[in-house]
């Protein structure tokens, strides 16, 4: 026995429906598709939103907001996160980015006051929170800001 030998067992294999095949075969003249219209023609795909005609619901609901093209990507760092890293560590964004607590597209790092710090660290980053500063130079470490 090998690979080419092998057959499905007989009767378990149905042949294909042949739509549009005379009238005998149940599906001859229209093929299953009704009479005319968008949906009976081929290479036919419904608009995406598409509702019957009727105005559409995206359409129907007002436009809210806008984009600001100025804003400025500010990734965010608690000091709890801070905590995990080891004593006299000299925390940079890439420093950040490496151990995956920000991610790579930024414009800049705010080290926030939530939590708590013990471990003594210079960190350097665009902006500080008051406690987050606070919290640093308390655990004897320094906090350095970066020019964006």
């Amino acid at each position: 026995m090998s690979l080419d030998s092998l057959k499905p067992a007989p009767g378990t294999l149905k042949s294909k429906r042949r739509i549009g095949r005379g009238p005998g075969s149940g599906r001859g003249k229209t093929a299953g598709r009704g009479h005319k219209g968008a949906k009976s023609r081929s290479g036919y795909s419904r608009r995406r939103g598409f509702e019957g005609g009727q105005m559409p619901l995206i359409r129907r609901l007002p436009k809210r907001g806008f984009t600001n093209i100025f804003s400025k990507q500010i990734e965010t760092v608690n000091v709890s996160d801070l905590e995990r890293l080891p004593e006299g560590t000299v925390v940079t964004p890439e420093l950040l980015v490496s151990h995956r607590m920000i991610r790579k597209s930024f414009d800049g790092v705010k080290v926030l006051g939530n939590g708590e710090l013990k471990t003594k660290l210079v960190v350097q980053a665009h902006a500080f929170s008051a406690t987050a500063k606070t919290k640093i130079e308390g655990a004897g470490g320094r906090a350095e800001e970066l020019k964006a």
